[in-house]
């Protein structure tokens, strides 16, 4: 883990304070709503459906014990007693005062945490992996330049009012778990022939009213260019993106409409023009960077784990999460395990303050103090030792928080939609449950396999659903809400656009209609073949005729 120094700390109390000021003259009337909005907004602070929200960044998606600790101490003290795990791997409080909002953030600063650049028209939380480090199959580990990305961009004075919201994703895995290829700028962190690190870059993806997969603009980058590729694309975007529609703002729309051969000729040209000793990365900055990352104190283990083995053979239960909710590891006799958030009938991603204590204490005992926040609105903890994989699984069962079905049907991705929302047209949250519900036998998920299911409660996309296997976007029809079903969306390597198949279908008749497209893939698969692939070898027609009848 990345560890502040002093420096660090005293500019997450001086954020604060000042942020207490501006608090101040909000509750004065010395500023009115209109002028306050920008300044709460780059803290992160919210105006929702029923009051504020405030959106802790939580960057890379990297958390201590200690700091889960403390997020568990602001949910029991300033909240309601639970927090919100987003997509962009951060935490959501729903229902702070304002008159808190400043104590918050001291609170957190006490920790290391903040919420800067949580919300505006700026660099967002970079987002990365959550098996960073650790994965068995990684090249590169990418949280060292996730991090160097974080502090080159935090106040950035070129680029915190930038036309629209940006976001930013990098993995150093060949297996994208980031979703880089549906951001604003995506990042693959790769090794050429020598060994040496280096990027390939992605730019204009991005999801909302205009899903676009990203452009490759550079197959090739070294390490001592990143921050001077990235600042090239940011002032291309900054000089010509639109500030006259909120709807096309975003770069994605900048690179569609330029034609993406003229925005990388205009990259490149930007770049060339920087001056030569502007921005480079050099090796003892990025060495410095480097030595403020904690290594876990990991011990010589063998391959093979006799304990665990034993108890995935004479376990069912204990198996099937074993075979769903972990990942190998890089070092020899540890693995990693993902904490499932979604509970059947449970609120995706929502987790109480005590939980958030018990998986503090779990992550102290079993994982080094060390949690993950993944994309997927679920936690991990890294580096777990094989032999003790029985004994944290138990302990999970005791808590509640065993569920086995990361990667299935059930770990449904999901916004919080109009149940807070004040942009949202429908609800997500009921529908997620429903679907849950609906599928909720464990056997009957481990026969669908792997499949991705995401719901959005409107345009914005917040649930992802336009990268979904299965994807579902609630509107508004006639004050009716409706539910869009797209299939075909994936947010791996091999990214796509999920297509609508046909009319929206009302709120009581989704499950249904889920269940007829997961029994026509069950019809029509071949052994061994998932949803998605079954999908795109057949197209959309048998999975419409199921939904909707034949004369579709």
């Amino acid at each position: 883990m990345y560890r502040y120094d002093e420096y660090d700390r005293q500019f997450l109390r001086d954020r604060a304070e000042q942020f207490r000021r501006q608090v101040q003259r909000r509750l004065s009337g010395e500023l009115n709503e209109d002028e306050f909005k920008p300044l709460r907004l780059m803290n992160g602070l919210y105006l929702q459906l029923h009051g504020y929200m405030l959106r802790v960044a939580l960057p890379y998606g990297v958390l201590g014990a200690s700091q889960m600790r403390q997020l568990a101490y602001v949910a029991r003290y300033y909240d309601r007693g639970y927090g919100h795990f987003t997509t962009r791997q951060n935490i959501q409080f729903n229902w702070p005062r304002l008159t808190d909002a400043a104590d918050i953030l001291a609170v957190l600063a006490e920790a290391d945490l903040h919420a800067i650049q949580t919300s505006g028209n700026c660099v967002r939380n970079v987002t990365t992996d959550h098996f960073a480090g650790a994965a068995a199959e990684e090249v590169v580990d990418p949280r060292l330049y996730a991090e160097i990305l974080r502090q080159w961009s935090t106040d950035h004075p070129e680029f915190t009012y930038l036309p629209r919201k940006f976001k930013i994703a990098i993995t150093g895995s060949p297996q994208d778990r980031a979703a880089v290829r549906v951001h604003d700028i995506g990042i693959l962190a790769k090794r050429n022939a020598k060994g040496e690190p280096g990027f390939q870059i992605y730019a204009g993806g991005g999801l909302g009213r205009t899903p676009m997969v990203g452009t490759k603009v550079r197959d090739w980058l070294p390490v001592r260019n990143l921050l001077r590729y990235v600042e090239a694309i940011l002032r291309v975007y900054n000089t010509l993106g639109r500030r006259d529609n909120i709807y096309k703002a975003r770069i994605k729309i900048l690179v569609r409409d330029m034609k993406p051969e003229r925005f990388i000729e205009m990259i490149e040209h930007e770049f060339a023009a920087m001056p030569a000793d502007s921005c480079v990365l050099e090796d003892d900055v990025v060495s410095v960077v480097a030595a403020r990352f904690v290594r876990p104190p990991f011990v010589p283990l063998p391959s093979e784990t006799p304990e665990f083995e034993r108890a995935v053979k004479s376990n069912r239960a204990f198996r099937a999460w074993v075979r769903t909710n972990t990942h190998p590891h890089r070092e020899p006799g540890y693995i990693s395990a993902v904490i499932s958030l979604k509970p059947i009938g449970g609120i995706p991603g929502d987790v109480s303050a005590d939980e958030m204590d018990l998986i503090a204490d779990l992550a102290d005992h079993f994982s080094f103090g060390e949690i993950r926040v993944s994309h997927e609105q679920n936690l991990v903890l890294p580096h777990v030792r094989k032999e003790q994989l029985p004994n944290l699984w138990q302990a999970l069962v005791d808590g509640g928080l065993a569920t086995g079905n990361v990667g299935l049907v059930t770990d449904i991705i999901s916004c919080p939609g109009m149940d807070y929302c004040s942009l949202a047209t429908a609800r997500s949250i009921p529908i997620a449950q429903k679907i849950a519900d609906r599928f909720a036998d464990p056997a009957r998920q481990a026969e669908i396999g792997p499949l991705d299911l995401n719901i959005s409660g409107c345009i914005n996309a917040c649930g992802h659903h336009h990268v979904g296997h299965i994807g579902l976007l609630g509107v508004d029809k006639n004050g009716e809400e409706v539910y869009q079903i797209t299939l075909g969306g994936a947010a791996d390597e091999k990214a796509s656009i999920g297509t609508i198949i046909g009319p929206s279908v009302a709120v009581g008749a989704v499950p249904d209609a889920i269940e007829a497209i997961v029994d026509a893939y069950l019809a029509h698969r071949t052994d061994g073949e998932s949803f998605i692939d079954t999908y795109r070898r057949l197209g959309a027609a048998p999975f419409r005729e199921a939904v909707y009848g034949p004369h579709q």
